[in-house]
């Protein structure tokens, strides 16, 4: 497919995540990982850079790295290395950062993704082990700064993308996509307000058919609507550079959210300004191909299979499985749903009402799914009543919004008080289907004459005189036979 221009250029963009890895103490040392302590109360003297110490690998966040290269069909190597990557800030103890360079752990993938209806995927360069560095902080109304060392050797994997990326709603995607892998597999909380998951995206523009342009990297993107105004940004500030003549130079930038601009922290660095070396105190890492067994047997359905399970089993659409396969806790709620009613419940109308009605509640209201007031046994109820007809599609959200606001949590009582029942009565809705067709004759003689539209305006009239209480494949079939007779 043609890729997006924007004003004649083409957009590129390649994405590094720091995903921060659950585990409970340091990559290097046995200091807690929690979040939220007091300043420098969580480094102990390995993470300080202390003399003398020296780190030990752990081994748990090896087995993180091991599930994400099985997640993303990656290569895992069986031996890698780490390395210094040297440079100097205040909150990097060391005056280098423990990597990976020459030799990553886990070494290409890809992640697929739908953009509307359309499949994506975005393959992966490499994803390494390395340790985060401290927090500088800055406190305006003193005009000093402090450092906090607490995050200091917390456990990183670095996600890396070829730039494969076309525009800022593909890149949206393509980190959300990622994050629900990362957390799914539990091998992050995802907590982007916290610096879990925190994305670089590195931006460039060209003509179609010229040489990569020159990259700026926005740093430290925490929220996905910040994401996309700041690659935005970014696009159009590069474009109207080169228009105007100017060359891009490479940098790091930051995303001010307050003026909703990028402004250049520094300027960027390349892999050779920072002299890595392999780190001496560290042995290569060694993987057996047993230990990946062991992390493979004792991982969790992933959300492409289970997505694929979807289509085979169910008859959704790709787009839909992926849809439902979003999160564990939507996943989890759509099989309550198809598999705790007594008499079957269509997968197709369930996926339509957990994506449309209760996605868009929660996403108003502001909560996670596994908060909903509308709970999966009553959402079976309600779904129950419209497949046996007792009430209409649009009775179904009255109900609904009983449900939700907590006016009742009984879907039959809701029907009975609010009068939302179906007339399913042949004969008293053939009384008023009678009454519309001899009120209408214009409307009858213009479907006759093989006008559809006629045929709707009369399915209204009826539905009106039955204060939306016919039931609608009922009113079609009879009226249609009516018409024909």
């Amino acid at each position: 497919m043609t890729a997006k221009l924007i004003h004649g250029y083409e957009v590129v963009i390649g994405f590094e995540t720091h995903t921060q890895l659950a585990t409970k103490s340091k990559i290097f040392s046995r200091a807690p990982t929690a979040f939220g302590a007091e300043p420098n109360t969580q480094a102990c003297a390995v993470d300080l850079a202390l003399p003398g110490t020296l780190p030990v690998m752990n081994r748990e966040a090896v087995a993180c790295a091991i599930k994400l290269g099985l997640a993303l069909g990656s290569h895992i190597a069986p031996v890698s290395i780490f390395a210094r990557k040297n440079y100097f800030y205040p909150d990097l103890p060391k005056g280098y950062q423990i990597s990976q360079f020459e030799i990553p752990v886990v070494q290409g993938g890809e992640v697929s993704f739908f953009l509307g209806d359309e499949k994506k995927t975005v393959r992966l360069v490499r994803a390494h082990l390395e340790e985060d560095a401290g927090k500088s902080l800055h406190e305006d109304f003193i005009g000093q700064s402090g450092i906090d060392l607490n995050r200091a050797g917390t456990p990183l994997l670095e996600i890396v993308t070829e730039p494969d990326i076309r525009s800022s709603e593909e890149a949206v995607a393509y980190a959300k996509e990622l994050h629900k892998i990362v957390t799914w597999i539990g091998i992050c909380d995802g907590n982007m307000q916290e610096g879990s998951f925190r994305c670089d995206a590195n931006v460039s523009v060209r003509k179609p058919g010229q040489p990569l342009g020159t990259r700026r990297e926005i740093k430290n993107l925490n929220s996905f609507k910040f994401m996309q105004q700041a690659i935005d940004y970014e696009i159009r500030w590069q474009i109207e550079q080169i228009e105007d003549g100017h060359a891009i130079q490479q940098a790091t930038v930051l995303f001010d959210p307050d003026t909703g601009e990028t402004r250049a922290m520094r300027t960027k660095e390349d892999a050779a300004d920072y002299r890595y070396f392999p780190d001496p105190d560290l042995p290569p890492l060694h993987i057996s191909e047993q230990w990946v067994q062991e992390e493979r047997a004792q991982m969790a359905e992933l959300p492409r299979v289970v997505a694929a399970r979807y289509v085979r089993d169910y008859g959704l659409s790709e787009y839909d499985a992926s849809a439902l396969t979003q999160s564990k806790a939507t996943m989890i709620y759509f099989q309550q749903v198809v598999l705790g009613a007594s008499t079957p419940v269509s997968p197709k109308i369930a996926c339509n009402w957990i994506m449309g009605e209760l996605s868009r509640r929660l996403n108003l209201d502001e909560i996670a799914i596994e908060d909903a007031p509308v709970k999966p046994e009553q959402m079976v109820a309600l779904l129950t009543r419209i497949s046996d007809g007792t009430i209409s599609n649009n009775a179904a959200k009255q109900v609904f919004d009983a449900l939700w606001t907590g006016e009742s949590n009984d879907v039959d009582a809701v029907i009975e008080s609010k009068g939302l029942k179906q007339m399913n009565d042949s004969g008293a809705l053939e009384k008023i289907i009678d009454e519309v067709i001899a009120a209408n004759p214009d409307n009858v003689a213009q479907f006759r004459a093989g006008k559809d539209k006629a045929f709707n305006a009369l399915v209204g009239q009826i539905m009106k005189a039955s204060k939306g209480k016919a039931n609608p494949t009922q009113v079609n079939e009879l009226l249609r036979a009516k018409l024909a007779g």
